[in-house]
């Protein structure tokens, strides 16, 4: 297995209630899963080709809970991307060089009938972990925000967090609301959504703690 990893901020949404039940191993709010990602590299490499700087993001759907499979995919790399990082943040972003479980780029793609052709375009990224505010976007295919949750009375931000013992995306990350709309292959519109934002570390082997 290649060594590899990637560590920085991620933003995720989906079409879940706040925290989002897949956290909790219960089904998901719409009995669906629909979820837009994205991530800046802070620090990263694939082998010898190093990642630092990159953004990818990708957009999925699957019909019910993710478990049951049947899922479609929608990669996104950062055009700035040679053709040997392309490569590299694709293999990455598919599984091809995890362990069984390991990552959720390979839980993720082994329930995943159907990869679209990837995208290579801008990606504006913004991300504030701590306070659970960001941003995402590219032209024509996804924006995504994230922001604090708000007491629904006083209107202050609620912020709250979790910790997992063993997870194979974070081990701690910050909940907020998501508005989420995308052009494309594969279709998304929301707003008062799930959304998370985390430091990812990880390796083909898991998180690294």
């Amino acid at each position: 297995m290649i060594d590899w990893l990637i560590r920085g901020p991620e933003i995720a949404t989906c079409n879940c209630a706040y925290g989002c039940p897949c956290q909790f191993n219960a089904l998901p709010t719409q009995g669906n899963c629909k979820a837009s990602v994205a991530m800046r590299i802070d620090k990263g490499h694939f082998g010898e080709v190093k990642l630092d700087g990159l953004h990818w993001a990708e957009i999925f759907a699957w019909p019910g809970p993710i478990h049951e499979g049947h899922g479609e995919a929608q990669p996104i790399i950062d055009q700035r991307a040679s053709p040997e990082q392309r490569n590299a943040l694709l293999t990455i972003m598919s599984g091809q060089e995890s362990m069984p479980g390991a990552t959720y780029f390979q839980v993720f793609s082994s329930m995943i009938e159907k990869f679209h052709e990837p995208l290579f375009k801008p990606i504006t990224f913004t991300a504030d972990v701590e306070n659970a505010t960001g941003h995402f976007k590219v032209d024509g295919v996804v924006d995504s925000k994230a922001e604090p949750i708000r007491n629904p009375v006083t209107g202050e931000p609620h912020h709250a967090k979790l910790s997992l013992r063993k997870g194979f995306e974070f081990l701690a990350a910050e909940f907020g609301s998501s508005t989420t709309k995308t052009q494309g292959k594969i279709a998304l519109d929301w707003s008062g959504r799930h959304a998370h934002l985390t430091m990812i570390n990880i390796t083909g082997q898991g998180i690294v703690h």
